[in-house]
């Protein structure tokens, strides 16, 4: 029964101690844990603070980034435009040279050929009058083999040289 119902002995000197311990514990324990609870609780919530200063700066910072990338995107297609409005350009003049150096070349060319022609007809024309000369004397020695073929054709000369110096007069 003793366990059931304690002597007033132990109880007073339970109590005794009871009040003992929870004044230690009230004294140094309870603001020990308290402090350190609320050391933690601080401690958490500068770190909760800290990361959402860093998540706000990562999104910042991923703003910025797509903000430059969006930059360079512009500035690459700027630089491409400018590039094939270059090589249009360059393609364009270059085709405007090939096309006055080709005409260029084909006047000098027709130029030649206009001159070639020309010194081979001057050639031909003496040529043909070489050989009009060589058959014509070919041809009159011929006819002039005799004493009075010469004289005939002499004298017929002779006629058509007067008859053409009476026209001239009259004229």
């Amino acid at each position: 029964m003793d366990l059931l119902m304690p002597s007033t002995g132990l109880l007073f000197w339970m109590t005794i101690v009871f009040l003992v311990v929870l004044a230690v514990l009230w004294k140094w324990g309870f603001p020990a844990i308290t402090k350190m609870v609320k050391e933690r609780k601080d401690y958490i919530d500068d770190s909760l603070r800290k990361a959402h200063e860093a998540n706000e700066k990562l999104a910042h910072i991923q703003q910025e980034g797509e903000s430059i990338l969006q930059e360079a995107r512009e500035k690459q297609a700027s630089i491409l435009k400018e590039a094939t409005a270059t090589r249009e350009a360059i393609v364009a003049k270059a085709q405007t040279q090939a096309k006055d150096e080709g005409a260029r070349l084909l006047s000098d060319a027709k130029a030649e050929i206009e001159n070639e022609k020309r010194q081979a007809i001057g050639e031909i024309r003496s040529q043909v009058a070489e050989l009009s000369v060589k058959i014509a004397e070919k041809i009159l020695r011929e006819k002039l083999s005799a004493d009075d073929k010469q004289m005939d054709l002499i004298d017929k000369l002779l006629d058509e040289v007067s008859k053409d110096e009476v026209k001239s007069d009259i004229h």
